[in-house]
């Protein structure tokens, strides 16, 4: 039963992050996505971690399709669709990225 006093209490966000990695802002922000017997599609690199990443994209990605990814020169990486809200995708990798094309790829913060 609720009381008047938590009825229309408002929530703040969660304070822990949920991620098994955190994500990184970028420097390289086009790459592109090929879909299985498609050509690639651009897109722009939002965020990054080891693990996966969030794309801006146009073509439709629906959660669970199979692609492969090409950031900066990299050779492509392969990597499922998590999630996608229409105007960007979030993408896991099939193995983490490596270390130096992390480092390449991201913001040094001093």
């Amino acid at each position: 039963m609720a009381t008047r006093l938590s009825q229309f209490r408002t929530v703040g966000p969660a304070l822990v992050e949920q991620r098994s990695e955190p994500r990184h802002r970028i420097t390289v922000t086009r790459a592109t996505v090929r879909k299985q017997g498609n050509g690639s599609v651009e897109a722009i690199l939002r965020d990054l971690s080891v693990y996966g990443c969030r794309l801006a994209c146009t073509a439709e990605h629906p959660e669970g399709e199979r692609v492969w990814l090409r950031l900066k020169d990299s050779l492509p990486i392969p990597a499922t669709v998590v999630w996608n809200n229409g105007d960007h995708i979030g993408c896991r990798f099939d193995a983490p990225i490596e270390r130096s094309l992390m480092r390449s790829l991201t913001l040094v913060i001093c």
